[in-house]
């Protein structure tokens, strides 16, 4: 099955949008710093096994339309330009899988926009309501410097078009060797060094400690969160135990040999746990924290 592509209008923006295979609905939201192509190890799962997968560019990155301000890059407003594209894309409700970035946006859309979500998986992802308070916390803190540094001026722009820090994102944040090649740093590379790329990408964390959202965002959607243990950027000792707040109900995956990109470290476990829930056979009513 061939991976088609599309521009969709949602609204205040346009989104590139690329789709494989056709039945319910799985909506992609990838991270930073990643493009759509992220997801397309599990594009070919799901289509393979009868679903129909949608990969946007999220607003900002790859070939969709970037926005003026930093503060349009606000979760709420990105939550509001998903429910467009689910809308265009017919509105009834889809299942949303997301990761980092793509993960808190996920969180976000499944509540205010809960009518049109299904089933909710989040990979390695903080819910938003949990960013402020896990600041606090030395772990996290120390762990997020790369979040504070991203607050200055130009030199992050420049920083994250370069190899270095860009194999380091990938691969020095995954745990299986060859989880991404060389061929893979130079694609996210070159989709980063689009024009304007850089600064959408960063506006997302600008807008995060520009202006917190404030909205509780309880999550009330049957929830699944696959986690990789071996992050270095979000740790699960702080961010975990405190996830049924937000998430009532919320089943946890932890994975010991796993680290920020569980989709890549362990492609065919994450598969299967997605086609699993998908399906209906996983138990996503009771929470379960393993």
């Amino acid at each position: 099955m061939n991976i088609e592509h599309r521009r969709v209008n949602v609204g205040r923006l346009t989104l590139h949008v690329a789709e494989q295979g056709s039945g319910p609905t799985v909506l992609l939201l990838h991270g930073f710093p990643a493009y759509w192509a992220d997801w397309q190890g599990v594009m070919q799962a799901l289509a393979a096994a009868g679903f129909r997968a949608i990969a946007p560019d999220l607003p900002g990155y790859g070939q969709s339309d970037q926005l003026p301000n930093v503060l349009d890059y606000r979760l709420s407003l990105l939550a509001a330009d998903i429910a467009g594209l689910i809308g265009a894309l017919g509105g009834a409700p889809v299942h949303v899988v997301g990761h980092d970035w793509g993960g808190a946006l996920a969180y976000c859309l499944a509540s205010e926009h809960s009518r049109l979500v299904d089933r909710l998986v989040v990979l390695n992802a903080p819910h938003p309501a949990q960013i402020g308070p896990a600041l606090t916390h030395l772990d996290q803190l120390h762990r997020s410097w790369y979040a504070l540094m991203f607050q200055l001026p130009w030199f992050p722009e420049w920083l994250v078009r370069r190899r270095i820090p860009m194999s380091f994102a990938l691969r020095g944040m995954a745990v299986r060797v060859g989880a991404f090649s060389e061929a893979d740093v130079d694609r996210y590379l070159s989709a980063m060094r689009l024009p304007g790329v850089a600064r959408a990408a960063l506006s997302y964390y600008r807008a995060a400690f520009r202006a917190p959202e404030r909205a509780t965002w309880s999550v009330t959607r049957p929830s699944l969160v696959l986690w990789g243990e071996q992050d270095l950027a979000l740790s699960s000792r702080i961010l975990l135990p405190d996830l049924p707040r937000h998430v009532p109900g919320v089943r946890v995956e932890r994975f010991a040999d796993a680290g920020h990109w569980p989709h890549h470290d362990l492609p065919e476990v994450v598969n299967t746990h997605l086609l699993e829930f998908f399906s209906g056979s996983s138990n996503s009513n009771s929470l379960e924290l393993r």
